[in-house]
């Protein structure tokens, strides 16, 4: 007689962690599970995989409500610490990206240009619980008479304030190298001539869409880590790609999907959100983004096994290649060759160098493994889950 497939559902797991009883692992200590008891033994040993990524994400901002004054004013163009504001959503809201940078900025004029403040700083200060100068003007309305408004305001003077990312969490990214003949400042970090260099970024095996790469669990309203607090996925990230080239194990071998996150602003720790300054190219926020896998079968247990061994990623020029829109892969390699410090191109050995962090990555996996285990965490049942690729549905 055929053995009956194991299954489980995150009400049986959340069951669980309230009785006290819930096994949860990170992603890196499932790895070994997997391979020393597969993934059929694993699957009925542990509840939850929980995983975590901390790297530079564009794609992010906040939503921010400054209040009413007295008298009234509708705000038509906003600057937090002289960083301008998208103001053209109502009278005293306003969305900051993490990329604006502060309007006086001499950019790349002077190249390259060092981006030292904008949106992601304005977003971490805030955090920080630092004082912000906020500056609005107005046309002036019969409602909203005033034309200008100056104050200094802190996260806890804002009556909401939401972080919003429209794309977190890449399901893989491109190992970056430069073959032109001169040194380049990238999205991707300084790249040296002559393929000088390898920049990647991501977690590798801890990262939380290679331990789903089908999305089985992830959809809207699924609770995550998100910047030292509780936020959820509210659906796919821009530019979110299930039907991405993907290996023989279903891993993604170029960028796929992607996650668009929120969570209370007031709630988050600036250790887990942090401005940054890419040389030459301009301002980002590092996030810190963790999402707990739930072992609802074997086929979810595999995944959370395969170790960076197992994925693997393309080398795209950036030099010549990426800026014409070509990024013609130049061959593949593994995450684990790449967490080496050194791969082999060309004939050559190459140093490599990671935007993420895997130590922060791994931090964020144990802080969420702690909160689950101690039951100041439970899970949530996605609404409606991210598109996946059409290569798995039709299985």
């Amino acid at each position: 007689m055929a053995q009956k497939k194991f299954t489980r559902t995150i009400n049986e797991i959340n069951r669980k962690i309230k009785d006290g009883k819930v096994v949860v692992v990170t992603a890196d200590e499932m790895v070994d599970i997997v391979k020393k008891k597969g993934p059929k033994k694993a699957a009925r040993e542990v509840d939850v995989v929980t995983t975590g990524t901390f790297a530079p994400m564009c794609s992010s901002g906040a939503f921010l409500n400054f209040g009413h004054t007295k008298p009234a004013i509708k705000a038509s163009r906003v600057w937090l610490n002289s960083v301008p504001a998208y103001a053209g959503v109502a009278a005293v809201d306003v969305y900051i990206g993490a990329t604006e940078p502060a309007e006086d900025d001499p950019l790349n004029r002077v190249h390259p240009g060092q981006f030292k403040y904008g949106g992601g700083h304005v977003i971490h200060d805030l955090i920080a619980g630092k004082r912000i100068n906020l500056v609005a003007t107005s046309y002036g309305t019969d409602c909203y008479p005033n034309r200008e408004i100056k104050k200094k305001v802190t996260l806890a003077d804002l009556p909401y304030a939401v972080l919003l990312n429209p794309r977190n969490a890449y399901q893989n990214y491109n190992c970056a190298i430069n073959l032109s003949k001169k040194t380049i400042y990238t999205y991707m970090g300084v790249l040296k001539p002559n393929a000088g260099n390898a920049n990647y970024s991501t977690s590798g095996q801890l990262s939380p869409l290679f331990n789903d790469p089908y999305y089985l669990t992830m959809g809207l309203g699924t609770r995550i880590f998100l910047g030292g607090a509780k936020g959820y996925i509210i659906g796919p990230g821009t530019q979110h790609n299930p039907n991405a080239k993907r290996g023989k194990n279903g891993i993604p071998i170029e960028p796929a999907g992607t996650l668009m996150v929120k969570g209370d602003l007031k709630e988050m720790d600036p250790r887990w959100v942090a401005g940054v300054s890419m040389l030459g190219y301009g301002c980002s926020l590092a996030v810190g983004v963790g999402v707990p896998i739930p072992i609802l079968n074997e086929e979810i247990a595999l995944y959370t096994g395969i170790s960076d061994d197992e994925i693997f990623t393309r080398i795209i020029d950036y030099g010549k290649d990426y800026p014409k829109g070509k990024a013609s892969s130049l061959g593949l390699v593994s995450y684990a060759e790449l967490k080496s410090g050194t791969i082999r191109f060309d004939g050559h050995d190459v140093s490599t160098v990671p935007l993420s962090s895997y130590v922060r990555a791994l931090e964020i996996a144990r802080i969420l493994k702690r909160w689950i285990e101690k039951g100041k965490f439970l899970l949530a049942e996605a609404q409606e889950m991210l598109p996946t690729a059409s290569s798995y549905i039709t299985k």
